[in-house]
């Protein structure tokens, strides 16, 4: 795994949210992979990647904007404290926390 990247899993199947505030570190790097369109919004852990769906449609940054919503409220900070690094319109993203 490299350095500065953080894995980890953040809703459970029941739809509780998991505190990650642990790692609201400034600076920690968190790389995901997206699937919009999808049927319910979720992150699972799948190995060592993160998978997060999204209901939202990828046009206009909508599906980034769930993205970064859902990875805010987990790990308990403002979401403009989350930096899209790589990956505006692909699906694998990585995001910096400031």
């Amino acid at each position: 795994m490299p350095d500065g990247i953080a894995f980890f899993l953040v809703c459970g199947f029941n739809g509780t949210m998991t505190d990650l505030s642990h790692l609201a570190q400034p600076g920690t790097q968190i790389a995901v992979r997206v699937t919009p369109r999808a049927s319910r919004n979720a992150v699972i852990l799948d190995g060592e990647a993160i998978r997060i769906t999204v209901t939202t449609v990828p046009e206009d940054g909508k599906a980034n904007a769930a993205v970064v919503k859902l990875l805010a409220k987990a790990l308990g900070v403002a979401k403009s404290r989350l930096v899209l690094v790589r990956g505006a319109t692909g699906r694998d993203k990585i995001f910096r926390l400031d």
